[in-house]
């Protein structure tokens, strides 16, 4: 079996490649199958078919030789005993690079099980590591695509959960990439395989409905080809046309987006003409005009005007026989290669050819991705950048066609204003702008541009910049990310000053000093991971708003724990608390004027976290801090919840004391309470915390709509307290919730 998968894959790549001389690919076989012998798939075959596999799918994008060499082994380095050197040696270290690439990008995780707050941060991640490897090396992600599609292939050997998961994944980061890199071959398959795991029911209602009418369908398509190839020839043009089905993914999203009925979706097939050149595109157009109908608004240009991924091409819906519409695709041959290969199809042999040039000249191809390394740099923020991405990569998204002054022609996303126009020009042509005309008229900033448009932008040397208003309007994440620019160069002395207050807050949540975690070391490891040349521009960045304080402080923290392996242990923080740790050990239920027991420990200075507010009562947790003892958590606490696995070594058992002089101390705490705004609630309040005598440390409201809302801060003995006082206050007239609050 796996000598015929070979020799299969041996055959394809001679069917495209120029060389005879394949014994590179027989020498990455040998090795693969040796390094993953004693290796099995959950579906019980040998590993090595995988790879194969992987390699197969290059061969079919008729990539070249040292991509199929890494395709073989691009799992070698990490799950057998061979390192990149290794393959460096046995190979080439263009191979080597590719296998790294590979190898780094397996490692990201797109979901994280129990912390869903941090899944967008992930997810952002994801795509950051694959740009950057596209810009190493875009033949990483073409390998990376080939090894996530023969996984989906053969997702059905895994558990369920872990089989929506991969959909998921492969739906909202690998099928878009395919997508930006032309690639429709890959992207409708792996589209189609997450459908069938995501929303299982509809994929196999979808199929059934469609083969029980297939035969029908067939027929009615193939008439429709054999008509327009008699006109085709009768006019001397040379062509291939035929009926293709579209894929279910396309068909799922208009009976989602569209709220239709597969009765209702006619062109579940469309027809293609493939010819030998640009002129004979437009010949077959005006043919197919004269025997059908065209549908007026759904002829597309794509040809005159490429979509960003490079596809060309001539998109007509007509009206078929017996009032049934269909769509036609017009295109040459190398169009058609771009369509279905994408920027693979302009991937040339390198043999002899030392200088890079044909890379480079594929690259120029894919100006999307230099604009995304560009703008990615500027978005430290992951949320800002997911934002961005799901703008820029959405594959729905359309495009309009606008002109300027001197006749050029511009691409913008749909929705786009004279704003986004103004700085796709240039940044200084945005900065300045102070009005815009549309075809000669006036129009405001808020005008969305049509196809067609002609736009001159007005600008004035002393203009006092881009408004905060703009960043409601732009639509492109090109304009929205220049206009952040403008204002972070303004205003950056005080950004960086609040930065840091923020930073030093956070840190002291976290029971650090931001000093501790500020080594030279970990600031220019946390610079170098966020593009940013200085601290003060990160300061500054979190200011802004740009960034988040907790998400650096993690990542500070998490750097410290790397830089300063000589970390002081929880146990070791605890006994600088204890002078004697033996005399602390015998009293370990020593009572505390804290009202607090840390077990197994003396008497060490306890304080309880603002965040949560614990009362007597509440189940606890303590929390050893750096140099302020012991910090006194509940155990629902949000913070407990979401803390990093490598801090919950510093986790401490705590109890209240269950003593009667215990009773004597108070607890600040906070309720909200949310009532109808009506005349004398606020006396009713006032009464039960007269009569119940807790000493009310602040009171205030604020109404929201229709009701108003109270946040009390009282003293308070313990929990049982707090519950009669909550229960008195709901019986009132027109009290609707009353909830405790945490910080």
């Amino acid at each position: 079996m796996l000598d015929e998968i070979y020799d299969k894959l041996i055959k394809r790549i001679r069917s495209y490649h120029p060389s005879d001389n394949l014994s590179m690919i027989g020498k990455a076989y040998t090795i693969a199958k040796e390094a993953h012998e004693n290796q099995l798939r959950k579906s019980g075959e040998p590993y090595i078919i995988h790879p194969l596999e992987v390699a197969f799918i290059l061969a079919d994008l008729e990539l070249d030789i040292e991509s199929i060499v890494a395709g073989i082994l691009h799992d070698v380095v990490e799950d057998t005993d061979y390192t990149l050197e290794d393959i460096e040696h046995l190979f080439n270290k263009e191979v080597a690079l590719l296998v790294d690439g590979v190898t780094k990008l397996g490692q990201i995780q797109y979901t994280s099980q129990n912390k869903q707050l941090q899944k967008e941060e992930i997810q952002a991640e994801n795509y950051r590591k694959m740009f950057l490897a596209m810009a190493q090396d875009i033949r990483v992600v073409l390998i990376k695509l080939a090894d996530r599609l023969h996984n989906m292939q053969t997702l059905k050997y895994m558990p369920p959960q872990k089989q929506k998961e991969k959909a998921e994944e492969t739906l909202n980061i690998y099928a878009p990439i395919a997508h930006r890199l032309g690639i429709c071959k890959i992207k409708a398959e792996l589209e189609d395989l997450s459908l069938r795991y995501i929303d299982a029911e509809m994929y196999y209602d979808l199929a059934h409905k469609i083969a029980k009418k297939r035969v029908e369908r067939i027929q009615y398509i193939e008439d429709i080809v054999n008509q327009i190839k008699v006109k085709i020839e009768e006019a001397g043009i040379k062509a291939v046309v035929e009926g293709r089905p579209k894929h279910f993914f396309s068909i799922y999203k208009k009976i989602v987006n569209k709220s239709k009925t597969l009765d209702q979706i006619y062109d579940l097939f469309a027809v293609r003409a493939i010819v030998s050149s640009v002129k004979d595109c437009y010949g077959v157009l005006g043919i197919i005009h004269e025997l059908y109908t065209p549908i007026p608004g759904r002829f597309k240009d794509y040809i005159a005007m490429p979509k960003p991924n490079m596809y060309q091409s001539l998109h007509t819906t007509l009206m078929g026989v017996e009032g049934t519409p269909f769509e036609m695709q017009i295109r040459t041959e190398e169009m058609h290669r771009t369509a279905e290969y994408g920027i693979a199809a302009h991937w040339k042999y390198k043999e002899g050819k030392k200088d890079g040039t044909v890379q480079d000249q594929s690259e120029e191809k894919l100006t999307w991705l230099r604009e995304i390394l560009e703008w990615q740099r500027d978005m430290s923020d992951n949320q800002e950048f997911m934002n961005a991405l799901k703008v820029d990569l959405d594959i729905y998204t359309d495009q309009v066609y606008v002109f300027t002054p001197k006749g050029e022609l511009l691409t913008l996303p749909k929705g786009s204003t004279p704003i986004d126009f103004a700085y796709n020009i240039h940044s200084d042509v945005g900065n300045k702008m102070v009005g815009a005309k549309i075809n000669g008229k006036i129009v405001t900033f808020e005008y969305i541009i049509k196809n067609g448009d002609r736009i001159e932008i007005l600008t004035a040397q002393n203009s006092k910049g881009p408004s905060r208003d703009w960043l409601n309007i732009v639509k492109s994440t090109q304009a929205r990310t220049k206009i952040n620019q403008w204002f972070r160069k303004q205003f950056k002395e005080e950004d960086s000053i609040k930065g840091k207050e923020l930073l030093e807050i956070a840190a002291k949540q976290r029971g650090y000093h931001l000093s501790y975690l500020t080594d030279s070391l970990v600031v220019d490891t946390i610079c170098k991971r966020y593009g940013m040349k200085t601290w003060d521009a990160i300061c500054a960045a979190i200011g802004y708003g740009s960034m988040k304080e907790r998400q650096i402080i993690q990542k500070l923290i998490d750097e410290t724990l790397k830089v300063k392996k000589e970390l002081v242990t929880p146990e070791q923080i605890l006994q600088s608390h204890n002078q004697d740790h033996t005399a602390a050990t015998q009293q370990k239920n020593r009572k505390h004027s804290s009202g607090i027991i840390v077990k197994g420990v003396g008497d060490i200075a306890v304080r309880f976290s603002k965040c949560c507010g614990p009362l007597p009562g509440d189940d606890i947790v303590g929390y050893i801090t750096r140099g302020r003892g012991v910090s006194i958590h509940r155990k629902d606490c949000v913070n407990i919840h979401y803390m990093p696995e490598e801090e919950r070594d510093r986790l401490i058992d705590a109890e209240w004391l269950q003593e009667k002089e215990v009773a004597k101390r108070t607890y600040v705490t906070e309720i909200q309470i949310t009532c109808l705004d009506r005349l004398g609630i606020i006396v009713d309040i006032s009464k039960i915390l007269t009569d119940m005598k807790l000493p009310v440390k602040s009171f205030n409201a604020k109404t929201i709509k229709n009701n108003a809302v109270f946040n009390v801060k009282i003293e308070i003995t313990d929990i049982y307290q707090l519950e009669e006082l909550t229960r008195k206050i709901e019986q009132l007239r027109d009290v609707l919730e009353i909830i405790r609050v945490s910080s």
